[in-house]
């Protein structure tokens, strides 16, 4: 069995606004039922498990029934570092069922189907793996206020979600975390115990919303979907 943890227990600070962004609604719907929806209807994906805030757990389960969300098989608090969050997500999880995770930002309504799919079937086959998509911009590394090189950028990615493991690789590297701390995303935590993680090339679409500028884009690719 494959699951999918969705985190989205941030409370959005740097979007703004008295509401997280990922319960606002988008064409027509709240941002994180769009992001859900992809997992849905991937033919990989047989459970998901969402991560929230503590005061948003109740809220949500009435929104998700309007939804038909089949798959949503749990609702857990999260706690005050996503490593938290993501292992409150992964405490959820059948360990005698379970082959692979996959961790995803609910923040991250514009994932296809099929890299979802392929990013867990990696994952299957290697034991973890990244979706990752190319740097674009021209890299600088700068200290005290100046520029100290360029950084070579072709050999360079940007990391997306879903980030997908083997059960117990995933486990193992929380089991030998250190929650507390500013682990961004799983991939580092796997890292630091050596394994390696192979990559999957994402779209540069696959956008986190974070600002009120993405919050613009998101509109934009709904539109151009839509039509």
């Amino acid at each position: 069995m494959n699951v999918a943890i969705i985190v989205a227990a941030g409370s959005g600070t740097r979007f703004g606004g008295a509401t997280p962004k990922q319960f606002l609604e988008i064409g027509g719907k709240p941002l994180l039922i769009h992001t859900i929806e992809k997992f849905e209807n991937c033919a990989a994906i047989d459970e998901i498990v969402l991560v929230l805030s503590l005061n948003e757990v109740a809220n949500f389960q009435t929104i998700a029934e309007k939804f038909k969300l089949t798959k949503l098989k749990k609702i857990v608090a999260g706690g005050k570092t996503r490593a938290e969050s993501v292992f409150n997500g992964l405490n959820a999880v059948d360990t005698d069922s379970t082959e692979v995770v996959a961790v995803h930002d609910g923040a991250r309504p514009f994932v296809s189907i099929e890299e979802i799919a392929v990013t867990i079937e990696k994952a299957r086959q290697t034991g973890a793996a990244c979706l990752v998509a190319v740097v674009t911009d021209t890299i600088k590394e700068v200290a005290d206020g100046k520029i100290v090189q360029t950084i070579e950028r072709t050999k360079l990615r940007r990391a997306l979600t879903p980030q997908a493991f083997r059960f117990e690789i995933l486990q193992k590297a929380f089991a030998n975390a250190d929650l507390s701390e500013t682990a961004t995303d799983e991939c580092f935590l796997v890292e630091k115990l050596g394994y390696e993680i192979a990559v999957i090339e994402g779209s540069a679409k696959n956008i986190k919303i974070t600002t009120r500028e993405d919050w613009n884009l998101a509109e934009i690719f709904l539109k151009k979907t839509e039509n």
